[in-house]
This record gives C-alpha cells, structure tokens and sequence, in this order.
C-alpha cells in the first residue's frame, strides 16, 4: 500500500516529486572538478531520474509496476483545494507530466481510497469519481474486539468497561464524539495507571484522554459519569451510533 497523508499546505513536491537538490548540487562540484562541463549535457544529466524523488502520486502512477498498487490518500479534506483540484485532473487519466522528463501514465491504475473527517466537505467533482462508503463507529462486540486486538494485555473486564462507556459516550450530545483512536488510547493509559477496572474517579482524572473539548468534559464529569458507568456495565452487543468515525469521499 503507498500512502498519502494530507494536511494543510500539502503541496506537488510532497505529493508527487521533487528534485534531489543536494545530489544535484554535488554532481554539478564533482563536474566542476573534472572540468568536463557541458551545460546542455550537464542539464540533461542533472534533471534525469537518477535525481529524482518519486512521492506517493507518482509512486503509484509507476510504469515499472506489475500490477496495480493501493493507493491511500488520507484526510483529505484536511488539504487545500487548490491541491483537491489537481487531484481530481490526476484520477482523471492516472497520468502525471513532469516538464524535464515527460508524462508518466500508469500502465495498471492504482485502486485508490480516499477518507475524509468531513472537517470540510470534499468536491462534488472529486464524489462522482468515487464509490462512497460511510463508515460507522463499531459496536460493541466489534470496539471490544478491536481493544482486544490491539492491546491483548488489558484486563477483560477493563476492557468490556472501557467499550461500554465509549459506548454511552457516543450516545450523549458532545461537540466532538470520541473515535476508535481514543478507545484505544484511553484503555492503555489505564493500564499504565495499574487500573484493572473502571471507577467514577478514575474517568473523571482521564477524561482529557477521551474528550478533547472543555465544554464536553464539564458536560460528563460528575454525576453524569457514574450513571453512564452504571448504564455501561449492563451493555452488550447492540449497534453503534449512526455518526461515523469517517468516511470516503
């Protein structure tokens, strides 16, 4: 899989290609010191692939490869539009021009995923290239499973507490509702607290771990806490909350 992670001022030279400049700086000493320069040759030589960067864009265009790459582009809503644009012409043709070398087209187009936070809404353009697919938070067997997964050491009644109130969680009116990513990041600082089990006033002094706006701590903290504590323990496997934890455009 190649991987493209986007984010604000994401430009051609990250995404694409660059030039390796200290290379080239060097070859142009080493012929300066053998005093066989020829500046048509020399310009030739300097912007030839050897010298060149290949980023993921181009990486996944790559005429060498035998079949066709996954490409990952992700968050893209986090970059600009301008770049959003000059995606939409690449995925159009799967065809990138560098002017000293040509026009790379792929030979096997890359099978491209695009996700999106939605932190800004992705070009109708760039939607009607793609199958979408909204991807939900998991319920509780899957987050379970996930926790278990990923970090096998954690006590299983932690772990079933931990899911349970991400759960609850979710199901309360929070500027920012918790992701997969925090389940996970909460039930590991438990364990580095020694904590086997959850308690009203553990959450309340690792609640900054799960929500990340103050509004939404002040919301939970306290009372509310020990009744969706409570309400945790007797969850099962049901269906998550229909509000996503992301999707592709």
């Amino acid at each position: 899989m190649i991987h493209l992670q986007c984010y604000e001022g994401l430009d051609i030279n990250h995404a694409v290609y660059e030039w390796n400049h200290a290379r080239q700086i060097l070859e142009i000493r080493l012929m300066e010191a053998s005093g066989q320069v020829d500046r048509e040759s020399a310009t030739a030589d300097l912007f030839s692939e050897r010298f060149l960067i290949k980023r993921p864009l181009l990486q996944a265009i790559d005429e060498s490869r035998k079949k066709a790459p996954v490409l990952l582009i992700d968050e893209l809503d986090r970059a600009d539009e301008e770049f959003e644009g000059f995606l939409l012409e690449m995925l159009g043709n799967f065809q990138i021009t560098i002017p000293e070398l040509g026009t790379y087209k792929a030979v096997h187009p890359p099978i491209v995923i695009i996700t999106s936070n939605r932190t800004r809404e992705v070009h109708d353009a760039l939607k009607r290239r793609c199958l979408y697919y909204w991807i939900e938070y998991p319920d509780f067997q899957k987050e379970l499973q996930i926790i278990n997964d990923k970090i096998p050491e954690a006590p299983r009644q932690l772990a079933q507490q931990v899911t349970g109130f991400i759960q609850e969680l979710r199901e309360t009116e929070l500027y920012k509702i918790p992701g997969v990513s925090e389940t996970l990041d909460w039930t590991s600082a438990l364990l580095a607290l020694n904590q086997s089990e959850l308690d009203p006033q553990v959450i309340d002094d690792t609640m900054g771990i799960v929500l990340k706006y103050q509004d939404d701590i002040e919301m939970v903290r306290g009372e509310p806490v020990r009744a969706m504590l409570e309400r945790s323990k007797n969850r099962g496997p049901r269906r998550g909350r229909r509000g996503g934890g992301g999707g592709g455009p």
